[in-house]
């Protein structure tokens, strides 16, 4: 398969200014209000490292409270199932689905569902599923993928939004008042609720000690999806579990206020159990999981609880979108997990990184992203999914860097070059610095020959003066 050219994906989406200056207005927002937020909160760094701490303890012993977890909820009343890998994870879904007859599906919000593939899985067997997540829906109907961790059609203005119900649903096309829009789809999905089959949703955190889950969400969705069908199916991923109850209110206060700036999400719902006359399974997911833990020095990315926090101060997403990264992860976190599922096809995306640190400084959990870019790209090379132009900046780099004569002489020529060059090449499309930028007028020096300059006639002064 292809590999994914973010660098060119996210041209496309700059090439649209409007479109990118209002995803990077509402995401550095979402940012300064986090940091606002954290600011008003004097245990806010304690808070941070009590969390990466539990989360380092469960998956370290994730053998045991994955099995209390299930021991638990099963006394709970809830079906539990395990499934290795997407394949596996659709397919007891499907025979779940089938058991109960089931031909119409709503769904709350879940990365791990859209990970494995589920609802064009379940398409292509004649089961029908709406997302009844806004954003989810949104994108659903413009038949692309989530853009964000938690806003899925923030690079989306709302004129597109008009545009697209209107299309679907008859709507007024010129009316992109939010309310408006909001009414709409609300009025389109409740023909949907009253009719489902069965509901579903992702888990923010299962609880090993009472054996039941916690979602968190903003517009009731999962709420929704969960209590109204008669069948309840929940997909989790094993690294979601924390130990005990009384973890859950450090969790929830770090995950809103670190994705939206929010001191709590409108909905947080628990669920120990079906309600009466309805039936609840929850279907652990391995998928790569156990490998990534298993593997020194990379499991510290399960510790992520999916806030977007990284996303929203990252300069690289909130400029390219994140349909550039073409993976259900996108952004920093995406970039240090997308190649553990396909290297070849996300080979590409460590190098979508300024290195400015900035979503360690964010992270609630401190999950060491800018350290796995780096893991990321040193095993890129190893195993030869480079690109030949890095390859090949990287084998002259280190001839030339090998020498001081030859660094020197490298100096002098790059100089040169950027002295004489016609400005009609340093200005076109050759150079993309050139788009957004003027190129500074060179200096006639070198650093070095500045230095040595300086060097001497200090050394001509203190000579006079002595």
């Amino acid at each position: 398969m292809k590999q994914v050219n973010q660098v060119e994906n996210g041209a496309k989406f700059l090439a649209d200014t409007a479109h990118w200056r209002s995803h990077d207005k509402c995401l550095w927002a979402a940012r300064m209000r986090r940091d606002q937020v954290a600011q008003n909160i004097p245990e806010w760094e304690e808070m941070r490292l009590l969390a990466s701490d539990i989360k380092r303890h469960t998956l370290s012993n994730l053998d045991y409270y994955l099995e209390e977890f299930e021991r638990n909820a099963i006394a709970n009343g809830i079906h539990v199932h395990w499934a290795i890998d997407a394949e596996e994870h659709n397919q007891i879904v499907y025979d779940i689905f089938k058991a109960h007859n089931v031909k119409v599906v709503t769904k709350g919000k879940s990365m791990l569902m859209d990970e494995c593939g589920m609802r064009e899985f379940m398409g292509e067997r004649g089961i029908e599923i709406f997302e009844a997540d806004l954003g989810e829906r949104i994108q659903q109907l413009s038949n692309e993928r989530a853009s964000h961790i938690v806003m899925p059609a923030i690079h989306k203005l709302r004129g597109d939004v008009a545009k697209l119900f209107a299309k679907h649903m008859g709507s007024d096309p010129k009316n992109d008042d939010p309310h408006y829009l909001n009414g709409v789809m609300r009025k389109d999905m409740r023909k949907n609720y009253v009719k489902v089959d069965a509901g579903m949703s992702g888990a923010n955190f299962g609880i090993a000690e009472t054996g039941g889950i916690v979602v968190c969400t903003n517009e009731g969705n999962a709420d929704i999806s969960a209590n109204v069908p008669p069948l309840y199916v929940v997909s989790m991923g094993i690294e979601k579990l924390i130990p005990r109850a009384s973890d859950v209110p450090l969790f929830v206060r770090l995950l809103s206020r670190s994705a939206l700036g929010f001191h709590v999400t409108q909905y947080t719902s628990h669920y120990h159990g079906p309600r009466e006359g309805q039936e609840m399974h929850i279907v652990i997911v391995d998928n790569g999981r156990a490998d990534r833990l298993a593997t020194p020095g990379y499991s510290e990315v399960l510790k992520c609880i999916r806030c977007s926090a990284c996303l929203n101060t990252c300069p690289v997403f909130r400029r390219t979108g994140g349909l550039s990264y073409d993976a259900p992860y996108m952004g920093p976190i995406g970039i240090v997990l997308e190649p553990s599922y396909d290297l070849h096809r996300y080979a590409q995306l460590p190098y979508a990184c300024t290195h400015c640190g900035s979503c360690a400084n964010v992270c609630p959990v401190h999950v060491p992203i800018p350290s796995l870019v780096f893991r990321w790209r040193d095993i890129v090379v190893e195993k030869g999914e480079d690109q030949l132009a890095h390859r090949l900046e990287m084998d002259v780099s280190e001839k030339v860097l090998k020498t001081e004569y030859r660094l020197v002489w490298a100096e002098k020529f790059a100089l040169a070059a950027l002295r004489h060059m016609p400005k009609g090449l340093a200005n076109s499309k050759l150079n993309p610095w050139a788009t957004e930028h003027s190129n500074p007028e060179p200096p006639q020096q070198t650093f070095r020959e500045y230095y040595q300059q300086e060097q001497k006639d200090k050394n001509v002064s203190d000579n006079q003066t002595t």
